[in-house]
């Protein structure tokens, strides 16, 4: 008893300080910001001559050349620095009286845990990628954390206010938001004819077979199984299977023979041996292992980085070859140290990951040599893989100063005056605003109760859970299922794993398990538990509840309403997809778009200097003359 004590005073310490945390004024607050990039050079500014007292930044990427036309604290100097720590250089010198500190990390990373994010009294999204904003989005929800969200693409940009508590707000996942772009598996896999066809290959084909999860989760694959597409797809899952083999070969010398003989040689005379397919199209070329290896001897072990220059065959053979001994000994060393029960060792495709990005850069290329498409530099192929929408400067700037006032008003605790914002240009530039909305009472993420579990991980077994937490406590009945980040735990079918430890399942220090009730009756919402690790004494029980939790009911609701202003929450539409729906032309145009528009931005349209912005404007919308 006196250990469960000692853990409510420290969780009880713990709120105590985010409390004071949140109703510190201005100078005195401490804030998160996640993203350095566009947004977060304008509102890293904007929150420094405001005079926010302490400010952290998270940002894993690097300064690249196209960043400078509009990302404002970077030069010439800083490219290939980190942005996060360039970022905290140049603004501190504004006002030196601000505290800021700055991690060039991915802000998934473990050491960002729940308890963490808890202590700031307010976080700013300024990211560019839909699963970092999920992440955050999550991050803040189990740490009733309020969260200011914003984006941008082109002239666009959306400010949205999150608050859990009470259930103030609907987050970021309460409107489910478009999905990726797909492309037919028959022309990904046969008859690529773009650069971003191949660039697809690369990353949700090839790369996710190698290191990854199957080529049937890839979203950016369109499996619909019509006349079309069926054949293909029964041959891709053939060659999946050789990829499985050739995979286990990982780590010996020949394993990088072994991989482009089945892909650039193999698979691409099985499809030139099919002479109907190319009697008006220029047949594929396979590539030759050995002469490209002889080709390459002179290739500098430098080339990799000059991301600009559109390389050679024997160059992309290079980058291929030595990309793929880089991530096969990241995979050995990913399985050396994974403690995750069942679950495999992978990895994900990251943009601003090199060793990912060079390997996907030069399959892509070498796959674009053998069908006769042009091939395309690293910078380009980095903008296509990662869904890279060209910004405008004043757009970014808006933005972030629309940010800062949403969050005074957070920071009072005026959840009756936030608004979310909407920036838009057609004939005119628009800021409409509305209120924010109450959550959706289905949506996956924020209709969930949370609560924090404290678990001796060494001792506590999934049976402890299940019998002395969820059933003798909570009051579950036969019918729920228990799922980890890594998949499933615990159903009435599957229940193997009841005498396994936490430890043993992979379920550690800040890991969420979710509890899904499957009752015909006053179903419980679904309820997710962070873990907090803690060696509790022998003679209490290893897993221990602080506090009392109430859980609710899930609703018998209809359809969640969907957004009425046609934006949906103004999400960037990227793609050419709008509502799930690709426009007319979207894949012919898209990856030029995306190439003739890098590094460019649009001139600014003249304002006049002393325009007032008044965003509680009672009509919902503020005209903004150009002339």
């Amino acid at each position: 008893m006196g250990r469960d004590k000692s853990a409510r005073q420290s969780l009880g310490s713990l709120h105590m300080r985010i409390k004071q945390a949140r109703r510190a004024p201005i100078h005195e607050a401490r804030v998160l910001m996640v993203g350095a990039g566009g947004i977060g050079c304008e509102l890293l500014k904007n929150l420094v001559l405001t005079g926010f007292g302490e400010i952290h930044i998270v940002d894993l990427d690097t300064i690249d050349l196209s960043n400078l036309n509009r990302q404002f604290l970077f030069r010439n100097e800083h490219i290939k620095k980190s942005k996060a720590l360039v970022a905290k250089e140049s603004a501190g010198k504004f006002n030196p009286n601000v505290k800021i500190e700055a991690y060039h990390d991915n802000i998934k990373d473990p050491q960002f845990n729940v308890a963490w994010f808890a202590t700031f009294g307010i976080v700013f999204n300024a990211l560019d990628n839909l699963d970092a904003r999920r992440h955050v989005n999550k991050m803040c929800l189990a740490a009733n954390v309020p969260l200011v969200e914003s984006g941008t693409t082109g002239f666009n940009g959306q400010v949205q206010v999150i608050r859990k508590t009470q259930g103030k707000t609907e987050c970021y996942d309460c409107v489910t938001k478009d999905p990726p772009k797909s492309f037919p598996v028959c022309t990904i896999r046969s008859t690529p004819s773009q650069p971003i066809h191949c660039i697809v290959w690369g990353k949700s084909y090839l790369f996710a077979e190698i290191f990854g999860t199957s080529e049937d989760d890839a979203p950016e694959l369109n499996h619909n199984e019509d006349s079309e597409n069926a054949q293909e797809i029964e041959k891709l899952h053939q060659e999946s299977q050789a990829l499985k083999r050739i995979r286990d070969s990982m780590g010996s010398k020949d394993f990088p023979r072994l991989v482009f003989n089945k892909v650039f040689k193999e698979d691409i005379e099985r499809l030139r041996s099919m002479e109907d397919m190319w009697k008006t199209r220029r047949p594929p070329q396979a590539l030759d292992f050995e002469q490209l290896s002889k080709e390459a001897l002179g290739v500098a072990d430098t080339i990799a980085q000059k991301d600009q220059n559109v390389w050679t065959a024997a160059e992309n053979f290079a980058v291929f070859v030595d990309s793929l001994r880089r991530l096969s000994n990241r995979m050995e060393e990913t399985r050396a140290n994974v403690d995750t029960g069942n679950a495999p060792a992978i990895l994900t495709f990251d943009k601003d990951d090199a060793d990912t990005l060079d390997f996907v850069a030069a399959s892509a290329n070498l796959r674009s040599h053998i069908f006769g498409i042009e091939t395309r530099s690293k910078f380009d192929i980095k903008q296509m893989a990662g869904n890279i929408i060209p910004a405008i400067a004043t757009t970014n700037a808006m933005t972030a100063s629309l940010c800062v006032l949403q969050a005074f008003k957070v920071m009072r605790e005026e959840f009756d005056k936030a608004k979310m914002v909407f920036l838009t240009r057609s004939t005119e530039r628009v800021i409409s605003s509305e209120p924010l909305r109450v959550p959706n009472p289905t949506c996956p993420v924020c209709s969930v109760t949370q609560s924090t579990l404290l678990v001796d991980t060494s001792r506590a077994t999934l049976k402890d859970l299940v019998d002395d937490l969820l059933r003798l406590q909570l009051g579950y009945g036969d019918e729920f299922s228990i799922n980890s980040e890594t998949g499933i735990l615990f159903d009435p079918e599957e229940d193997q794993n009841l005498d396994k430890t936490f430890n043993e399942l992979g379920l550690k220090a800040d890991s969420f398990i979710t509890i899904i009730d499957d009752a015909d009756e006053d179903t419980k919402v679904n309820v997710v538990f962070s873990i907090a690790e803690k060696t509790l004494d022998k003679d209490t029980r290893p897993i221990h509840l602080p506090g009392k939790l109430k859980i609710g009911t899930k609703p018998k609701a209809s359809a969640p309403e969907v957004n009425g202003n046609g934006n949906e929450h103004n999400h960037p539409v990227t793609n050419g997809v709008t509502n799930g729906k690709r426009k007319r032309g979207a894949e012919d145009n898209l990856e030029d778009d995306l190439v003739k528009k890098r590094g460019k931005v649009a001139a600014a349209p003249a304002v006049a200097d002393d325009i007032i912005l008044v965003d509680d404007a009672t009509d919902g919308a503020i005209v903004i003359d150009d002339d």
